[in-house]
């Protein structure tokens, strides 16, 4: 479609080539041929009369003149994404959409996994892509390379909408045969025991409950830093070592390994997992649907384990 001699294809390109700032990522992103891509930006040039792009060795550096068009790009792309939410009427029975979500093990674990695998009735066409957390996420929503983003509430940004799926308590956890479990866990008899805890990423990003008892200096043995959530209970059997996880984590794993589960000895807040979207879909008929079914899940699975829990 053209308006006023441009092509608003083109719009597209331009704001990945923006943000790649390379032809060939841009490309793979546009699921476009490099040839192809290539052309675009040749004539994005001859329309703009603006070399918009100038290679720097591996990058391409933009000029002032894009720079300058960048924020209105994202803007008219967000009013377009705004127009298809408002005027599409989402039906799970037909759909063929793919919903991209991001988030930790522990919530493709507890909730994305099984949820899934109840919708494929629901809706047998939609599908899913699933990545996980990275320091870039917000950037990868402003980008639309990612519908929801679930994390607790802590690491949500400010400048876009985001509900509450669930709240999470933390439990102790631990091999069921381990002596500390016979009776009441005391402050004491936890910060004596050796314990796993983890740490997220290259960056080493402390998770919720590490930074709750890091900020009441909780001084604990740390016999080992477990890469993921779902790598800690494994970490725990034939051993006295306990880890502090998410309750529903630790429900999920004490059916498949021999795990003890207690309540924590000091107060700890509930972790709030958010879904956080771009302020551009608040409309969005598709994304209004998953998230409900998100939230409906999660009260059936609180209810479910509610007789299980920590006494």
């Amino acid at each position: 479609m053209r308006f006023k001699g441009l092509d608003l294809n083109l719009l597209l390109v331009l704001e990945v080539l923006l943000n790649e700032r390379n032809v060939t990522a841009a490309a793979k992103r546009l699921n476009l041929s490099q040839p192809a891509t290539s052309s675009a930006l040749a004539r994005l040039r001859l329309y703009f009369d603006d070399e918009l792009l100038l290679p720097t060795g591996r990058v391409m550096l933009p000029t002032a003149h894009a720079l300058s068009l960048q924020p209105m790009i994202r803007e008219v792309l967000g009013d377009v994404e705004r127009l298809i939410a408002a005027s599409t009427a989402f039906d799970p029975a037909t759909s063929e959409r793919r919903f991209r979500l991001a988030g930790s093990d522990y919530i493709f674990t507890t909730l994305v996994a099984p949820l899934i695998a109840l919708l494929q009735n629901e809706a047998p066409n939609v599908s899913f892509e699933v990545s996980s957390l990275t320091p870039q996420i917000i950037q990868y929503l402003e980008r639309g390379d990612v519908d929801l983003i679930l994390t607790p509430r802590q690491f949500t940004s400010p400048h876009h909408p985001s509900v509450l799926i669930f709240e999470e308590p933390h439990v102790i956890v631990g091999w069921s045969e381990n002596p500390l479990f016979a009776s009441q866990v005391s402050l004491e008899s936890f910060l004596a025991s050796p314990q796993v805890s983890v740490e997220l990423g290259p960056q080493r990003t402390r998770p919720f409950a590490e930074e709750q008892m890091h900020s009441i200096g909780l001084n604990r043995r740390i016999d080992v830093i477990a890469p993921t959530f779902a790598a800690v209970p494994w970490l725990l059997p034939n051993s006295t070592r306990i880890a502090v996880l998410h309750q529903r984590l630790a429900l999920t794993f004490s059916k498949v390994l021999p795990l003890a589960i207690a309540a924590l000895p000091f107060p700890m807040p509930l972790m709030e997992e958010m879904a956080q979207y771009h302020r551009t879909r608040e409309k969005d008929g598709g994304l209004l649907w998953l998230l409900e079914q998100m939230q409906n899940y999660a009260k059936r699975q609180l209810m479910s384990q509610r007789s299980t829990g920590p006494g």
